[in-house]
Order: structure tokens, then sequence, then C-alpha cells
């Protein structure tokens, strides 16, 4: 078995390939760019790693294939350079032990806490935020190609991201606006790291942490608040009830018979809730005119 038998099938399942059929975001390889010239030594070097390898047959087998799982890529270096067919994968794929050497590259989707972050908001108040974010790898030739650790990269661009975006905003407009700033967050990372091959696909704020005297003077301010307009009800429940009262003393004092019945009514309730008490109203009138005997 040799490499000239298996690579042309490899082709097939090429990553960047495949990203390209289901729309994704293609970025140029640099590969596509570059002189793939290996020069005269290169070609000996290739030359004699064939060589190496068909007179160990069959136990270089085991170090010239490799297997790469469907969520994986692997991008080939052949003395340094990356080869035309860019990353492999799915499946098989073939190597030469002395002059290749490949990189695996994870396609799935990674998610990562960032850490919380002190931030000074517009209007001079320091709160702790902290946040998630979900990316992956679209293209792996660019993100070994273009950046050291594409990972870690992409997780100090959203901590600088979120301090930068939220001293921009307001304590309430962070409060109530959370779902809006995570959307402008998304985009600003995806501008920024797709030229690495990563595709930052949400942004969610986990949670908003607010100094304790803060929370304490916000906790007065509703409490005096909601204290306000318990009063404003509770003074315009007592005018509509002094407005009732008024209209019944006009009533009565057209019928002065409708005063009596009152007054049995309520004797009959003081009788139904306590048996033992009965209370006799006597009119002002008739207690003035025992002073005036006097």
């Amino acid at each position: 078995m040799s490499g000239k038998k298996i690579e042309p099938v490899m082709e097939m399942h090429h990553g960047r390939g495949k990203e390209a059929e289901d729309g994704k975001p293609k970025v140029e390889d640099p590969q596509d760019t570059a002189s793939n010239g290996v020069g005269c030594c290169g070609i000996i070097l290739i030359f004699i790693s064939f060589l190496f390898v068909f007179m160990t047959f069959p136990l270089s087998i085991w170090l010239c294939i490799k297997i790469v799982k469907e969520y994986e890529r692997a991008v080939i270096f052949r003395l340094g350079r990356i080869g035309k067919g860019g990353a492999k994968g799915p499946g098989i794929f073939w190597i030469l032990p002395c002059t290749d050497s490949f990189r695996h590259v994870d396609l799935r989707t990674v998610s990562f806490n960032i850490p919380p972050q002190e931030v000074l908001t517009r209007d001079s108040v320091t709160i702790m935020v902290d946040a998630v974010v979900y990316y992956r790898v679209f293209n792996p030739t660019v993100a070994i190609t273009k950046v050291e650790n594409a990972d870690m990269a992409t997780r100090m661009l959203a901590q600088t991201t979120l301090r930068n975006m939220l001293g921009t905003k307001n304590l309430s407009e962070i409060l109530t606006d959370r779902e809006e700033m995570a959307d402008q967050m998304e985009h600003i990372l995806y501008d920024a790291s797709k030229e690495w091959g990563i595709k930052v696909e949400r942004v969610e704020l986990k949670d908003v942490k607010l100094p304790e005297a803060l929370q304490r003077a916000m906790a007065a301010e509703a409490e005096a608040s909601r204290d306000a307009r318990a009063k404003v009800i509770a003074a315009e429940g007592e005018m509509n009830a002094s407005r009732a009262l008024k209209e019944a003393a006009l009533v009565m004092a057209d019928a002065p018979s409708s005063l009596q019945l009152r007054y049995l009514q309520t004797l009959t309730e003081i009788a139904s809730e306590r048996n033992s008490t009965i209370v006799f109203p006597i009119p002002i009138d008739f207690m003035s005119s025992f002073m005036k005997s006097k």
C-alpha cells in the first residue's frame, strides 16, 4: 500500500470543502497563496521516506495510517508546509513517518465561562459580571496557522470585549437589556475571531453582581416607593369613604326614621358577634338637656 493510492480518496473528506457546501463562512487558506515547492532536498527526503516505508512494509503501515473521528480534522505538515489537500478527515489518511506531522482539530462547539469581571459602568457604578461563550472551529487550517492558541485567544478576547462593552452602558441598561448586549457582544467577537477560523455562535450574560451598599440603597429606594404608593392608596380610600358617609348623612337627614333603622341594624350586628355586650347610643341633645337643668 502506498500514499499515492490512498490520498486521492481522502480528498473527498476535506473538512473545508464540507463547510463551503453547508454555506458556512470561509476564510482563505494560506496554502492557496503560498508556494508548495519543497526544493531538491525536500524531494530527496520524501523519496527516502517512501523507500523506508517500502523496505519496512508491512510494519511501517502502523506508522503511516492514521484515523480521525467524525468531529475531528487533521492538519498535515509535510516538511513544514501544508499540503494542497488541507485538513483531512473524517476517516483514514496517510502520512510519511519521517517528513510528515499533523495536529488534530476538534470541530465540536466549545463552551467556556468568562471569569467574573469587575466593570465600571458609565454612571460610575462598580459591578461584577460573568458570561458564557459558545464557539467552534470552522476552518481547521487557519485555526492552526494564523494563531498560536485559538482557544486561549478566544477566551482573552471575550474577557476584553465584555469589559469594554459594559463600560459604555449605564447600570439600568445592563440590568434590563441583557439579551441585546449578549447579541452585540456575539457580533463583535465573531468579527474579530473569524480571521482565526473561529465562529462565535452564542453569548449569554450569566449574572450581574452589585455591591452590598448599592443593593441596600436600591432596596431602601424600592421600599420607600412602595410605602409612598400605599399611603396614596389609603388616602384615596379615606376620601372615597368620607364622600360616601356624607351622602349617607344627607339621606338620613331627609328621612329621620332611617337613623332609627340603622340603630336597630347595628344592635343586631353587635348581638350576633358579642352576646354579652349591648351598646345604647345616647343622643348628644338628650345629654345637653340634663346639663342645662343643672
